[in-house]
Order: structure tokens, then C-alpha cells, then sequence
């Protein structure tokens, strides 16, 4: 079986990814994992709110829904505030 994933951003655009995420999972634009500390709140960083799958005969669909961050709380997760 083949799986495809992708990162649905907010706005309904879509892009492929590589690798697996989870819930509550801090990603980037391109959906690259990131880790608390932030090196600063000057970023648009996303968290990952929900995960659908969609499978057919031979393939499978993952969806990786996105929500965007807000600046209070990119601030909270940053090694100096920001």
C-alpha cells in the first residue's frame, strides 16, 4: 500500500510532506517539526489539530490539519520571550 501525506494549511492549500506527524505537533511552513525552545516568536509556526486518512484499494491519503499559533503563544515557547 502506498501512503501519501499531506499538511492542510488553514486557508485550504495543501503540499505534500515526507514524514509523519502528530497532534499537537509544532511544524514550520513547509511542515518541518520544531521543538520548543523557538529561537524566536518572529515565525509563522503551525500546530497540527487534526489527522484524517482517506484509503482506496492500493493507496492511502494521511492529512495533517494545520492551525496557526498565535504570538502570545510562539512567545511562551520561546528560550527568551521572543
Amino acid at each position: 500500500m502506498v501512503e501519501t501525506r499531506f499538511i492542510v494549511y488553514p486557508e485550504g492549500d495543501t503540499r505534500e510532506i515526507a514524514h509523519a506527524l502528530r497532534v499537537n505537533e509544532l511544524v514550520d511552513l513547509n511542515g518541518g517539526p520544531l521543538g520548543p525552545p523557538l529561537p524566536t516568536a518572529r515565525m509563522i509556526v503551525y500546530r497540527i489539530w487534526k489527522i484524517t486518512t482517506a484509503a482506496a484499494r492500493h493507496d492511502q491519503c494521511v492529512s495533517y490539519h494545520l492551525e496557526q499559533v498565535t504570538r502570545p503563544e510562539l512567545d511562551g515557547l520561546c528560550a527568551r520571550g521572543g
